[in-house]
């Protein structure tokens, strides 16, 4: 193992801010190049999901197997939702979700969800999301799925979450590895949320592949069924990845805290309680 070091590490109690309008959200330049972030940032981390997240921050709370929250200031949105989060009253503004496997989906989303983003191909035609609600900009990328020994056109989506100027994605059930026209819609990729089954999804061989090219500076294990998934997965991390445990269920970043090199945040799922 290669932790971080703790010097890398700051806790974080976010202060109360208004909602930034859509024109006031910082550009995430997810598909266009940009500079660099500031490889001197400092992590933050441990927050309680109902703490305010700080202006230009990303709060991201890992619920269940590839279910995440993600939070800003005004917004929420959760990942691959099945709909059950925990036993707390609660609402997210957005939900996505892919239907490879009843885990990751939901036929019955509470009518109470203003946004809910599926995954998955309906009619023949692919999942197309770009939806802007100011401070959150949430899009897709739809990839192949198998079915019945063969494929399903579009049977899954990597949702990118564009917030506080990061981009963050989350593979979902991915089963290939992404197409170079599907690399080019990805764009630079800050926060990742991999799932590390071992063969449900991606081959470890292919994952690495993925991960090696994606070079996000923060990935998150998921879809994860026990810790011999995850210690498989975490044997194979190549040599310049950093690694560390967390045992918290989640993170706060700004842009300027990204690691400098690729790390591995291995995150304690929790689901939500008042």
């Amino acid at each position: 193992m290669r932790p971080m070091p703790l010097s890398a590490l700051a806790l974080a109690l976010g202060a109360a801010a208004a909602p930034a309008a859509a024109e006031d959200r910082i550009p995430s330049h997810c598909i266009a190049l940009s500079r660099a972030p500031d490889p001197g940032g400092t992590l933050l981390h441990r927050a309680a999901w109902r703490d305010p997240v700080a202006r230009d921050s990303v709060r991201i709370t890992y619920l269940d197997h590839a279910m995440f929250l993600i939070q800003t200031p005004g917004l929420s949105a959760v990942t691959d939702f099945t709909g059950f989060v925990g036993n707390a009253g609660f609402i997210p503004d957005i939900v996505t979700m892919n239907n490879a496997h009843s885990t990751h989906w939901t036929p019955f989303p509470d009518p109470a969800i203003p946004h809910v983003l599926q995954g998955w191909a309906t009619g023949g035609a692919a999942a197309d999301h770009h939806l802007d609600l100011g401070e959150m900009l949430v899009r897709n990328v739809p990839t192949d799925i198998r079915a019945g020994g063969g494929a399903r056109p579009d049977g899954n989506s990597i949702f990118v979450f564009e917030a506080a100027g990061l981009c963050i994605g989350h593979l979902g059930h991915l089963h290939h590895e992404p197409t170079p026209e599907d690399y080019a819609m990805l764009g630079r990729v800050d926060v990742v949320m991999v799932p590390v089954d071992g063969g449900l999804t991606l081959d470890m061989p292919t994952l690495i592949r993925v991960l090696t090219r994606l070079r996000a500076r923060i990935m998150i294990p998921m879809h994860w069924f026990g810790p011999a998934n995850l210690e498989a997965f975490l044997a194979e991390i190549p040599p310049d990845f950093a690694i560390l445990r967390t045992g918290s269920p989640d993170l706060t970043l700004t842009l300027a805290d990204l690691p400098g090199q690729p790390s591995v945040i291995v995150l304690t799922p929790r689901l939500l309680a008042d």
